[in-house]
């Protein structure tokens, strides 16, 4: 069968149409730029996004040449609005995952945080949907409803109003055991009474669509990020995978278990398909791609490509804490802001971009520590896709600083990749998870230079960089 599959991401949409064997038919992206407001806000245009789904999907098939059987949308998993159930217009701007406008509502509800983490399996924090959506209810409107995007989108394609289950462990409002919405939950964000969407299995078939020519089924919702999993044949407990994109994402599958992070990572439904519900422990970095970009806004590069050509080859003890929109696991301060130590007057820009780059990859290594101990056992390799695997200097610091090879996925579309497989699931119920997913060889293994010893050592000294770089508490 032939899916187009949709990945409508933080900077931009992906539409690829993907035959039966997982061979890549046709791409079309649309940019999609969140604004970046003082105080922590980050928003979306709502209607943006649709045109770039709409408009990307409709040129990715008419480049295919052919009639697809179904499209699958993976989304970006905690980016709400409110909206108008009865026309679909949009009542509020979408607030990005990376929005922190709504951390004094989290710092009010923290003699909760660890009744918060054993019901849901995440941590009180605004990077989650339940936060902002409150944020939205008593900031900006009280009418419609108020979801994660992807049920506005698919609402538009299909009429109906749901949500995969692995977006809704997302959310804060989710029990992670019963796999429902939690009344408890919703009063304490004080939700009580909202609509909440149909909570589907991501191998299921939502309904038809039109929005992009002949009538095709809408089948296989995912949120992103496990998406990229599946994709990369994380099926089996233990396996991991990193995705470079505006922040970095690394998952590892726990199988049927939901695991209780102790390391201050958190928990979340991988997928539900063929009525089983694998889990997935993570961790997240804020800024990676979004990093690379504010080094491009500032000059230092012309693009996200010059970073192997500016980079130097040593950074002369420069150290950087890329924490340009607060630190996630397993530090979660939203109040954390970016640093820069050890610099001299013989510090230049080349200096500086490596030590990004290698902030980058130390956020990535301190988090596959804590997933190692939440496994309670190594990682013996990382699978990682996105955009910035085409840098080497970046693969390499991962290599590097985690000490065990790192597997390029051979495609940059690992997210619709997994939607696409899903879709397949859907339409054909004699298929097996693993079935679904094409087989694949890394494009690039990178295998790590650095002894041991220089990697601990390195990585202690950023860790001191983060200790010295994080906000102090003022004395009352």
């Amino acid at each position: 069968m032939t899916v187009l599959a949709i990945d409508q991401g933080t900077s931009g949409t992906k539409a690829i149409v993907v035959d039966e064997a997982g061979a890549v038919l046709a791409i079309a992206e649309e940019p999609v730029r969140p604004a970046y407001l003082t105080g922590g806000g980050v928003e979306q245009n709502p209607q943006e996004l649709l045109r770039s789904v709409l408009d990307a999907g409709r040129r990715a098939i008419a480049l295919a040449g052919r009639p697809v059987e179904a499209v699958s949308i993976a989304n970006q998993g905690e980016t709400v609005l409110v909206w108008d159930p009865q026309t679909g217009q949009p009542k509020s701007a979408a607030i990005v995952w990376q929005d922190r406008r709504s951390e004094p509502l989290c710092a009010a509800l923290s003699e909760h945080r660890d009744w918060v983490a054993q019901r849901t399996g995440l941590v009180l924090d605004p990077y989650f949907s339940a936060p902002k959506m409150a944020w939205l209810r008593r900031n900006v409107a009280t009418d419609g409803v108020v979801t994660t995007t992807d049920s506005w989108l698919v609402h538009h394609l299909t009429g109906e109003f749901v949500t995969d289950v692995s977006t809704a462990s997302r959310s804060l409002l989710l029990d992670v055991d019963t796999v429902d919405w939690d009344p408890e939950l919703l009063e304490m964000f004080g939700l009580t009474g909202e609509a909440l969407p149909r909570i589907v299995a991501c191998d299921e078939v939502i309904g038809d669509t039109t929005a992009f020519g002949a009538n095709i089924k809408v089948a296989g919702l995912v949120v992103d990020q496990q998406a990229a999993l599946l994709a990369e044949s994380c099926i089996e407990p233990g396996m991991a995978k990193c995705t470079f994109g505006t922040g970095a994402f690394l998952l590892a599958n726990t199988g049927h278990t939901a695991v209780r992070s102790t390391s201050g990572l958190t928990t979340s439904v991988a997928w539900r398909a063929r009525g089983e519900t694998p889990y997935c422990v993570d961790g997240q970095v804020y800024t990676a791609a979004s990093a690379v970009r504010w080094m491009q806004d500032l000059g230092f590069i012309e693009s996200p490509a010059d970073l192997d050509r500016v980079a130097a080859q040593d950074s002369l003890g420069v150290l950087c804490v890329p924490s340009l929109a607060g630190l996630a696991a397993p530090w979660w301060r939203p109040d954390a802001t970016a640093s820069f130590t050890g610099m001299s007057l013989s510090t230049r820009p080349e200096h500086l971009v490596l030590a990004v780059v290698q902030g980058i990859a130390a956020q990535v290594a301190e988090i596959a520590t804590l997933v190692e101990k939440d496994l309670g056992q190594p990682l013996t390799r990382l699978r990682v896709d996105g955009g910035l695997t085409q840098s080497r200097t970046l693969m390499q610091a991962t290599a590097d600083l985690m000490q065990i090879p790192i597997d390029v996925y051979p495609s940059a579309h690992a997210t619709a990749l997994g939607g696409a497989a899903l879709a397949r699931l859907s339409l054909h119920p004699q298929l097996t998870v693993a079935e679904a997913v094409p087989a694949w060889k890394p494009e690039t293994t990178y295998e790590p230079a650095w002894s041991l010893d220089r990697s601990c050592e390195h990585r202690a000294r950023w860790r001191a960089a983060v200790t010295a770089a994080l906000p102090q508490e003022q004395p009352s």
